[in-house]
């Protein structure tokens, strides 16, 4: 969480620190939750890229202690309003009955759930939290993936197993992105590269039926992205939470109902089951493809003739060829239909919006980070800032 004039301003950087989370990211995830019930009937979690552990923290507080956010809340609420209204006209058994017998109004008790797993990856030290197993490591690096089996399944042996689990997970989540360059072009192809190897690590652990969301940066071509993730899953959605800034080209990628091809096995080594063994498919392909003859066709304005790559039946006696036109009505009306992926729009539109300058009240006091960062890309700066004397230097003969 940054301490500009901008962040100041945002109210969910505000509200963040007023609620106890790390970052403002996690209302981005709260707010994911309410619109895709991301947690329902989850209990194994992999958070990847997570420092400074906002996502993590919201895991913990909902899947450890119990503690309701997103949609169970706001069912929670319209069930309390439902209530309420309905005692208000009281029926004539609710009369009878003496006021020592109501039913209580609603149960508040925490309710955690049972044999919860979230493992927090990061190349940045992450802080400690309740219940969360953290790993400094790289997602990128083929390593990672038997690092995270140990983290799920301490029986797991790399020697004698697959980079498979076997004990898979519920939800797989990513708010990992590049530090941005200002190169939109640059900054969208690292994102989608830091994107594909959470997919295919996360390809390694989802079970069938997981969820996996990304964030992504939205970019020219990013259809075939979306297209790529179709492949693996039965749902597919673009969501952009109200606490994500509209000026930002970042949204999330959500993904419903995992459903691996048949025979697919997923490796760091081999990304998304292909790898280096790309060009040999094609090359391949291209080799079992059949091969028609070259079709001898007149050129009625130079009278020459000139080889065609279609195929033909044999020349009459007039020395006419007929050539046989592929007939596309017989096609399939969706085969070249470019599939497109719906955009959503996840938060309450009484939510804050996270463009606007809301004003602050006379009494207002400005909290400090709940979690400071641990060690920060700038920590060396600030060191050497320091050794020579600050901002403006060491003073002259000292």
């Amino acid at each position: 969480m940054g301490k500009s004039s901008k962040d100041k301003r945002d109210a969910y950087y505000r509200l963040a620190k007023e609620q106890g989370w790390r970052a403002r990211s996690a209302f981005k995830l709260l707010q994911l939750d309410e619109e895709f019930n991301l947690f329902e009937n989850v209990t194994r979690v992999v958070d990847l890229c997570a420092a400074p552990g906002s996502w993590s923290q919201v895991l913990s507080r909902v899947l450890i202690k119990g503690e309701k956010f997103g949609r169970c809340a706001w069912q929670d609420r319209e069930a309390k309003f439902r209530q309420h209204m309905l005692k208000v006209v009281p029926s004539e058994t609710a009369q009878e009955q003496p006021a020592s017998e109501e039913k209580p109004a609603a149960n508040d008790e925490l309710k955690p759930r049972r044999d919860v797993k979230i493992v927090s990856i990061d190349l940045q030290p992450i802080s400690p939290l309740p219940g969360i197993i953290t790993l400094r490591a790289d997602i990128t690096h083929p390593a990672t993936v038997p690092l995270l089996l140990k983290a799920l399944d301490p029986e797991y042996d790399p020697d004698t197993m697959n980079q498979q689990a076997s004990q898979p997970v519920d939800l797989v989540i990513s708010d990992g992105a590049p530090d941005v360059t200002g190169l939109h072009d640059l900054d969208i192809y690292v994102q989608s590269q830091l994107l594909f190897a959470a997919l295919n690590l996360a390809l390694c652990v989802l079970k069938p039926g997981g969820k996996f969301v990304a964030k992504i940066f939205r970019g020219r071509n990013v259809d075939l992205l979306y297209a790529q993730l179709k492949i693996f899953f039965e749902k597919v959605y673009v969501a952009k939470p109200r606490s994500s800034r509209a000026s930002s080209v970042e949204a999330f990628i959500v993904c419903i109902n995992f459903q691996p091809p048949e025979g697919f096995k997923a490796s760091l080594e081999e990304p998304l089951g292909v790898g280096s063994r790309l060009p040999q498919m094609l090359a391949d392909q291209n080799a079992a493809a059949p091969i028609s003859a070259p079709t001898l066709m007149q050129n009625y304005e130079s009278g020459a003739w000139d080889f065609r790559p279609e195929t033909a039946n044999a020349a009459d006696e007039h020395g006419i060829y007929d050539v046989e036109v592929e007939d596309l009505s017989t096609e399939p009306r969706d085969k070249d239909i470019r599939w497109i992926a719906p955009f959503v729009a996840c938060g309450d539109l009484s939510a804050f919006d996270s463009d606007a300058s809301y004003k602050l009240p006379e009494d207002h006091v400005s909290l400090d980070p709940v979690q400071p960062p641990t060690a920060p890309p700038y920590k060396r700066a600030i060191e050497l800032r320091r050794a020579n004397g600050g901002a403006y230097g060491k003073p002259a003969g000292k």
